[in-house]
């Protein structure tokens, strides 16, 4: 065996060199994968891959206590955590009072290098904070009422920015963490089995998503990225719902009434979006390669919950995450040298 100068054998040098530097790397705290970030930020990220990748979601409806069992399922499945979180700020009184688990859990995903999104299921302003999914976030409620909700000053209206109140100090430290938000409210609004939707026109759902976008800004929620949304309703007729561009950052749809989105719901959402990433905010079944190949301007796609591993097989699972377009944790790269705004 040749020796260098110092005596030692190459091999022994060397071999030590490697135990040191495992060493030290056992030693060194992890980096975080995403440092503080910007609405900005992941915007042109967005943007920058539509055509290209689409990130991988994966949503974690309740129990608030469990936020991160259904990513979870994806890790064992597949060996990889999904590129974006998705998570709820709940309805049930158990939840809500549990809404801190959900925020945790939303900046441990962050730090670990997964996009952030949250969806609300809302209770009416006629009911109190907490409710059922049924004959709360499930119900309806009248024209009258809906009017007023949406009428400034009224008592249904200071109701619904008292029940905003409530999760502003949560979204407030996602903003203070440094972790941007695509956030969802007030989805599906195009369907009537929830209490907001199914009010087309200027003075329905749009304009209560309006309100609710112009009172979280005005709490200085600057890290919010606002998520548009319906469901692939075959009635059509998706742009009465629209509340404009100024209010919109994403647009996206969500799909049940079928597998995957038809030609025409793709071409409807681009023709909506004017622009602007789009994306598939809900799915049951995961895309599949024809889709992937086709469709390629979708942003991201998020699984619901349950529907992972009861509406797919593990290969349909695994088929989709190794896709060469699907961008999971880790793959997910944002634009640096930005400031926090």
């Amino acid at each position: 065996m040749r020796r260098n100068p110092h005596g030692k054998p190459h091999g022994i040098r060397i071999a030590a060199l490697v135990a040191a530097a495992l060493l030290s790397l056992c030693l060194t705290p992890e980096a975080q994968a995403f440092p503080s970030g910007s609405k900005q930020q992941v915007l042109d990220y967005l943007r920058s891959i539509t055509g290209s990748g689409v990130v991988s979601g994966q949503h974690n409806k309740e129990p608030a206590s469990s936020p991160g069992q259904y990513t979870q399922q994806v890790k064992d499945v597949t060996g990889q955590y999904p590129g974006l979180w998705g998570g709820d700020l709940m309805f049930r009184a158990q939840d809500v009072a549990n809404r801190q688990r959900v925020i945790d859990q939303a900046k441990t995903e962050w730090a670990n290098g997964s996009l952030v999104t949250l969806t609300w299921h809302v209770c009416p302003p006629t009911t109190g904070s907490s409710c059922e999914f049924e004959g709360g976030v499930k119900s309806s409620i009248s024209d009258a009422q809906f009017s007023q909700v949406v009428t400034d000053g009224t008592a249904l209206n200071n109701a619904w920015k008292r029940r905003l109140d409530e999760v502003v100090p949560y979204l407030q430290q996602l903003k203070s963490a440094g972790v941007p938000v695509l956030f969802r409210p007030l989805h599906e609004m195009n369907e009537q089995w929830n209490w907001w939707g199914h009010r087309p026109g200027a003075n329905g759902s749009a304009r209560l998503y309006r309100i609710t976008h112009d009172y979280l800004v005005s709490k200085g929620l600057s890290n919010l990225i606002w998520v548009w949304n319906v469901q692939d309703n075959p009635a059509g007729g998706w742009a009465d719902y629209y509340p404009g561009s100024g209010y919109v950052d994403v647009a996206s749809l969500d799909v049940w009434y079928k597998n995957h989105p038809s030609a025409s719901d793709y071409q409807q959402l681009q023709n909506i979006a004017v622009g602007k990433p789009i994306a598939l905010a809900e799915m049951g079944k995961v895309p599949d390669a024809t889709l992937l190949n086709s469709q390629t301007r979708w942003s991201y796609f998020m699984i619901w919950s349950e529907q992972l591993k009861g509406n797919n097989t593990n290969a349909e699972i695994q088929a989709a995450y190794f896709h060469p377009r699907v961008l999971n944790q880790g793959e997910v790269k944002l634009p640096s040298g930005m400031s926090r705004r």
